[in-house]
């Protein structure tokens, strides 16, 4: 069997729900608060461990993951289409996906409204004032609004990683000093 292949099966799960969320969300005129769910999802899986094992747990019932996404939409104040489609993902044993449906769908929306979205790693977060600067410049060097998708790892010391589609910029301090690495061995 293919390694890559649960990897593209679970792709294709989540990519058939965000395509029903985004669809919805366009019928509906509610594509910014379905941006907005697709953002609080991806924070939530980010920050809370019993969240991440909620979706993930075979402990849980369908009925128990249900009435928690039921209560965890209500309490995150998700709009009713996001919440109806967790709850089906729910009762389907589908909920371990999420991650990659938040992702997809803040693929499909950005496309919509033409903004494209740079995935930047930063070894500490941000402040409002450096994401400012980092969306203009980066809006300047591509030409259209660029939504940034921060993720932080303190490895890279200072600096940051930046992908925009295909292209990756590493301005890293580890790549740095892994490129000086390489350098002196082929020296000594």
């Amino acid at each position: 069997m293919d390694v890559s292949e649960p990897t593209s099966i679970s792709s294709g799960i989540a990519k058939r729900y965000a395509t029903a969320i985004f669809e919805l969300a366009k019928e509906s005129s509610s594509i910014d608060q379905v941006a907005n769910d697709a953002d609080t999802l991806a924070s939530a899986l980010a920050e809370s461990e019993a969240f991440r094992d909620l979706i993930h747990s075979p402990i849980y019932s369908r009925e128990d993951q249900r009435k928690a996404i039921v209560a965890l939409a209500d309490k995150m104040g998700l709009h009713r289409i996001t919440s109806n489609t967790l709850q089906l993902m729910a009762q389907k044993r589908r909920l371990f996906v999420l991650r990659e449906l938040a992702r997809q769908l803040r693929q499909m929306i950005a496309l919509e409204r033409g903004e494209v979205t740079a995935e930047v790693t930063a070894a500490q977060e941000l402040s409002d004032d450096q994401r400012t600067r980092l969306a203009a410049a980066l809006k300047q060097a591509v030409g259209r609004d660029v939504n940034i998708s921060l993720s932080v790892d303190e490895r890279l010391i200072g600096g940051l990683v930046v992908k925009v589609g295909s292209k990756m910029i590493d301005t890293s301090i580890r790549s740095k000093l892994d490129t000086l690495q390489n350098t002196m061995k082929e020296v000594g």
